[in-house]
C-alpha cells in the first residue's frame, strides 16, 4: 500500500504569536494552528472547557415539542418505551434517558433490538408486537429512527405517539413523528450536527430538566444533576467516534474527568477489568477498552446485558455481568480473526481483487456481529472502501467501512436499487441486499466508487504536525500535549516526525508488537526513549536504523511513576 509523508505546514507569524501569548513549546503553537486555533480566545475556549460553554439545546429542531410531550407522558403516568440502539451510543443515550425518567416517576420501559434476529432501527413489527400489547403510550428513540417512517405512520395509526432523537443522516422526508429530534435535519438552526445519539438524549434532558423547573416539579424532589450522566456520555461519544471538537470536546471532557470517580457500580467493574488507570482514564481506555466490550453483547448475545451492567445498583451483579462481558468480547475477538484470515486468504488466492477500487466480499455463514470490525480492519490495511457480506436463505446482511476522503454513504445511495435497505455515514454503514444482486451491486459499486474518486485518494497520507528531534524532548512538552486531550477525531492526537533513528535494543512483546529503545544519530546528542511499535507483522526482520518514524509522545504511567515514551506509528 502506498503512503505518502506530509508535514504540515501552519502560518508561520501565527505559530510565533500563539507561542508568545500561550508561553508554550512551539511545538504546541504549531499543533493548534493545524487544528484552526490561531487567537488568545480560540485557545482559551479550547483548553477551558466547561458545561457552561455549551450552546443552548433548545435550539434544535422540535425540542420544545419533544419536551411538552415527554412532560405530559410523566403527569398522566402514560406508559413511556425507550427504544435504543445496540451500540455502546445507543446503550449510554438509553440509559441516561431511563435514569432520569425513573427518578422522576414516570412509568417508563425500554427496549433494544437483536442485532442479528432484528437489525437496526425502529421496525413496524416493534409496533405490533411490542408496543400494542404493553399498552405504549410514547416511544421515545435514542440513537435511530430518522428512516423509520413506516413504524412511526404505524404507531400513529395506533394512536401510539413518537418522539424521534438521533443523530444519522436523515433525508428531507421526515417521519411523522410528535418530534423529530436531530441536528442534521437540514432546518435545524442548532449548528449541533456532529453530536452523538447520547450527546442529543443529554440535550433533551437539559430541556426537560429546564421545562419541569418552570412548573415547580422540584420543589419537593431533589434536582437531578445531569452532569453525573457525562461519564456515560463521553462514553458514548468516544465510542461512536465523532468530531471531538465545541460541544463534543465539552461533554467528553467534563466526562473523562469524573469517569475515575464514577459511582456507577457496573463502570466501576468495567474499567477494573480492562485495567483502567482511573486517575487518568483518556480516550484509548474507551475505544480500546471499554467500548468493546460494551459492544461486546449486541455483537455476541442482547446489549440488553450492557444496558444491565450500567444499571446494576450492587458490586456483586456488576462484577458478574462485567466478567461475562469480557467473555464475550475474548470471543467475538477470536470469531473476527477467524474471518479476518478467510479474507486474506481469499485475496491471496485472488491478487486481483486488490487491483480494484473497493472490495465486496460475500460468504455464507460468517457472523454478522463482527463483520463490522473485521471490514474497518481490512480498509485499514488495503485502504479502499470494503463491504463484507454474510448469507443465509437468500438473504445478504453486511457491514462497510470506507477511508477518508471516499463517502460510503453517497456510493451506497448510487446502488440503492441494487440493496433492499442501508444506512449510515460517511465512513460506516449497515446493508440488506438479495443474494441474486450481489454481484451485480459488487459491479455497480466499483464503477461508482471509480468515478467519485481519483488514484491520489487511494494513497495513504501521514498528516505530521511537525519535525521533533529528540534533544527537544522535555518533560514540560509532554505535559503541554496532556492539556491538549481528549484526543479522537477533529482533535487527533499530534504526531511527529524525526530522522536518522538508531535502534538501541529491542524485543518482541506478544506476537506483533515491539518494545525498543531509540536514539537519534549523526551527532546528536545521545538522548535515548523507550518506544514502542505496535501491530508490527512478525515476518518483518527489525532494522537497526530508521530513516524516519512517525511517531505519538505520551507518559507512560506504571506502578504510580510516569515515563516519557514514543509510540511509533510508522517507519521507513
Amino acid at each position: 500500500m502506498k503512503k505518502a509523508w506530509q508535514i504540515l505546514e501552519p502560518d508561520i507569524h501565527s505559530v510565533e504569536k500563539l507561542c508568545r501569548i500561550l508561553k508554550c513549546h512551539p511545538a504546541i503553537a504549531r499543533i493548534l494552528v493545524n487544528r484552526k486555533i490561531f487567537s488568545s480566545e480560540d485557545a482559551s475556549n479550547f483548553f477551558n472547557t466547561s458545561l457552561r460553554h455549551l450552546g443552548p439545546p433548545f435550539a434544535i429542531k422540535d425540542m420544545d415539542a419533544a419536551v411538552e410531550r415527554i412532560i405530559t407522558g410523566i403527569m398522566d403516568k402514560e406508559k413511556i418505551l425507550i427504544f435504543g440502539d445496540y451500540d455502546v451510543d445507543g446503550i449510554t443515550a438509553t440509559t441516561i434517558l431511563l435514569d432520569f425518567l425513573r427518578s422522576v416517576g414516570a412509568h417508563v420501559s425500554y427496549y433494544i433490538p437483536h442485532r442479528t434476529n432484528e437489525g437496526y432501527g425502529l421496525q413496524k413489527n416493534h409496533i405490533s408486537d411490542h408496543a400494542l400489547p404493553n399498552g405504549i403510550n410514547l416511544i421515545i428513540t435514542v440513537d435511530c429512527g430518522s428512516d423509520s417512517h413506516e413504524a412511526v405512520e404505524a404507531a400513529r395509526k395506533a394512536g401510539i405517539d413518537v418522539i424521534i432523537t438521533d443523530h444519522h443522516i436523515i433525508s428531507d422526508r421526515i417521519p411523522p413523528a410528535v418530534a423529530v429530534v436531530n441536528p442534521k435535519r437540514c432546518d435545524c438552526p442548532s449548528g449541533f450536527h456532529d453530536l452523538a445519539g447520547v450527546g442529543v438524549a443529554l440535550y433533551l434532558l437539559i430541556c426537560l430538566r429546564k421545562k419541569l423547573r418552570g412548573i415547580n416539579f422540584w420543589q419537593d424532589r431533589p434536582e437531578t444533576n445531569l452532569k453525573s450522566y457525562c461519564d456515560l456520555v463521553a462514553l458514548g461519544t468516544l465510542a461512536d467516534m465523532v468530531p471531538l471538537t465545541h460541544e463534543n470536546r465539552i461533554l467528553a471532557r467534563t466526562g473523562l474527568d469524573i469517569m475515575g470517580r464514577t459511582h456507577r457500580p457496573g463502570l466501576k467493574a468495567l474499567m477494573k477489568i480492562c485495567n483502567t488507570n482511573k486517575h487518568a482514564v483518556d480516550t484509548d481506555d474507551i475505544v480500546f477498552g471499554l467500548a468493546p466490550r460494551l459492544n461486546s453483547a449486541g455483537r455476541m448475545d442482547h446489549a440488553s446485558t450492557s444496558l444491565e451492567l450500567l444499571t446494576a445498583r450492587d458490586v456483586k451483579t456488576a462484577e458478574k455481568i462485567a466478567n461475562s462481558l469480557n467473555h464475550m468480547n475474548q470471543n467475538r475477538r477470536r470469531i473476527e480473526n477467524e474471518i479476518l484470515i478467510q479474507v486474506q486468504n481469499h485475496l491471496k488466492k485472488n491478487p486481483h481483487l486488490l487491483r480494484k477500487s473497493t472490495l465486496v466480499l460475500a460468504q455464507e455463514g460468517w457472523h454478522l456481529g463482527v463483520l463490522g470490525i473485521v471490514a474497518s480492519r481490512i480498509a485499514k490495511k488495503y485502504f479502499r472502501p470494503v463491504v463484507l457480506i454474510t448469507t443465509a436463505d437468500g438473504i445478504g446482511r453486511g457491514s462497510a467501512r470506507s477511508i477518508p476522503g471516499v463517502n460510503l454513504y453517497k456510493g451506497l445511495s448510487a446502488c440503492a436499487n441494487d440493496i433492499e435497505n442501508f444506512g449510515g455515514h460517511s465512513m460506516a454503514a449497515g446493508l440488506k441486499i438479495k443474494g441474486q444482486n450481489i454481484e451485480k451491486f459488487e459491479i455497480n459499486f466499483e464503477n461508482t466508487v471509480s468515478r467519485m474518486t481519483k488514484p491520489d485518494d487511494f494513497i495513504r497520507k501521514i498528516f505530521i504536525d511537525c519535525m521533533l528531534d529528540f534533544e527537544d524532548i522535555s518533560d514540560k512538552l509532554i505535559d503541554e500535549l496532556e492539556s491538549l486531550k481528549p484526543f479522537g477525531m477533529g482533535n487527533n492526537e499530534p504526531l511527529f516526525m524525526a530522522r536518522n533513528i538508531n535502534v538501541v535494543s529491542s524485543k518482541k512483546v506478544g506476537n506483533h508488537h515491539r518494545r525498543m529503545v531509540l536514539n537519534q544519530g549523526k551527532g546528536r546528542p545521545e538522548k535515548t526513549f523507550n518506544s514502542i511499535h505496535f501491530n508490527v507483522d512478525p515476518d518483518t526482520p527489525l532494522k537497526e536504523n530508521f530513516d524516519q518514524i512517525a511517531f505519538r509522545l505520551r507518559w507512560n504511567r506504571w506502578n504510580g511513576r510516569k515515563t516519557a515514551q514514543l509510540v511509533i506509528e510508522e517507519t521507513c
